[in-house]
């Protein structure tokens, strides 16, 4: 099997990639961070033009990651979100369409907003920030590909997902910004009420892999990826501070901001059933991943 991935350098990316190549595929990595290795190409998804020469001899399965992420990025970058997270998977879905190759769209949570006590695939999805929004149009073109031009495509919505090797910095998920902040003795903001389920990367890849083959109805093809253990935000920030032994008075909660869901908690029923997933890392084994990693990255604790 060969498989083009875009985002090959991200976060999901670069695990998935590995992943794929233990179980035997031949990939091609896509993403604009430069590099001159085989089977990689800097290309933009925008630019199409440059990602032809990957599918000459054909794939079978795109795997579209690449996208302008975070609420916040989004909203300082309309346009640019706009143009990447929606022209870019118009391209990719061309693509696949010439290629007679399966597209697995990475969507996102953020697509359901705000308004809904358990997220499930066939409910209202009524985003709040840019980002949902950009990915829900993302969506919207793969459905009209699928329905007029009987592509074959299944697209995930993917909630928390992390990685104890991710690269770290503000615009990282709370798990890594909490980890790092909290190791230096440094404040964390917690959102009153906010509540998330965490799934580690190692499992993640699991659950994108399957989507590759999955044999679903045409109506289902829509899946939540996630972690069942939906615990509040402000319990994650305790349990770090916990493995570092630092004051819980670090921890300082604030009133949610605008554009963003308090509490996502996904339907996964989808998941068991269509892709035969359930999650092995637990939330409290992936901390103590997160910070042992943390150790070695920082050093000695700032006193």
């Amino acid at each position: 099997m060969r498989a083009l991935v875009t985002g090959a350098a991200g976060n999901i990316g670069k695990p998935l990639c590995l992943a794929l190549e233990a179980q035997g595929w031949e990939v091609w990595r896509v993403d604009t961070k430069p590099g001159h290795r085989e089977g990689y190409l800097t290309a933009d998804v925008r630019n199409p033009i440059d990602i032809m020469r990957a599918t000459r001899y054909g794939v079978d399965v795109i795997f579209h990651l690449a996208s302008m992420v975070s609420r916040v990025t989004c909203e300082d970058a309309p346009s640019a979100a706009v143009d990447v997270n929606v022209v870019g998977t118009q391209n990719m879905i061309e693509l696949a369409q010439q290629n007679g190759a399966r597209l697995v769209y990475f969507s996102t949570s953020e697509v359901y907003g705000p308004d809904q006590t358990l997220m499930r695939e066939a409910g209202p999805v009524r985003p709040n920030n840019l980002y949902g929004v950009s990915k829900y149009l993302g969506e919207q073109l793969v459905e009209y590909a699928v329905r007029e031009w009987e592509l074959d495509a299944v697209m995930l919505r993917p909630f928390m997902m992390y990685d104890e090797l991710e690269d770290m910095g503000a615009h990282r998920s709370a798990m890594i910004r909490f980890a790092a902040d909290l190791f230096e003795r440094v404040p964390v903001v917690v959102h009153r009420g906010s509540a998330r389920g965490w799934l580690h990367v190692s499992d993640a890849v699991r659950a994108i892999i399957t989507a590759a083959t999955c044999d679903a109805p045409r109506d289902e093809r829509i899946i939540n990826i996630g972690h069942p253990d939906v615990r509040p935000i402000k319990d994650l920030a305790r349990m770090i501070a916990y493995e570092f032994g630092v004051d819980y008075g670090l921890i300082i909660e604030k009133d949610l901001p605008a554009r963003m869901t308090a509490v996502k908690n996904p339907h996964l029923e989808r998941q068991s059933r269509i892709l035969d997933f359930e999650p092995f890392v637990t939330l409290d084994e992936g901390v103590s991943r997160v910070c042992a990693v943390m150790r070695d990255r920082l050093g000695e604790p700032v006193d």
